[in-house]
């Protein structure tokens, strides 16, 4: 990308709802060439399941507790914390008590972006189709850890 981007409170898109957790695209990787950004807000015990992607990711905790497994280590991560996470590294995290927010940063190859998006327009939140989910993600580069 040539131009550089700003987006302020009033120019965010709609959050996007993913299994619990509402998703703002601010920034997507096919967008800006570099990277992708999001804000993850989460319900308290929502969160993806064990997964790997190609692409690395990093997430920085702004509110409430979040807890992280990497690998087989856990992590209870309060505000102010960063985790990273590098491409094909299963991983999940659970909003704790009160829910929770963090930004997303993934690297230039990720798709996230465009899995939140058709989450959001093909699975109904109070009914997941949990078959008709896996292909999305899998669409994208992710594959659930069995």
């Amino acid at each position: 990308m040539d131009k550089y981007i700003v987006v302020t409170p009033n120019d965010r898109p709609a959050s996007l709802k993913v299994f619990g957790t509402d998703v703002t695209v601010l920034a997507a990787a096919s967008q800006i060439g570099a990277y992708g950004i999001t804000h993850q807000q989460g319900e308290e015990g929502s969160g993806p399941p064990p997964h790997s992607h190609g692409w690395d990711e990093a997430f920085f905790v702004l509110s409430g507790e979040i807890s992280f497994q990497c690998g087989e280590e856990k992590y209870l991560c309060a505000p102010g914390t960063l985790v990273h996470v590098p491409g094909n590294t299963v991983h999940a995290f659970t909003y704790g008590a009160g829910g929770g927010s963090m930004l997303e940063l993934t690297s230039r190859e990720s798709r996230s972006a465009e899995m939140f998006t058709e989450v959001d327009a093909e699975i109904d939140p109070a009914n997941p189709d949990i078959g008709k989910a896996l292909k999305i993600l899998e669409r994208n580069g992710i594959k659930v850890a069995k």
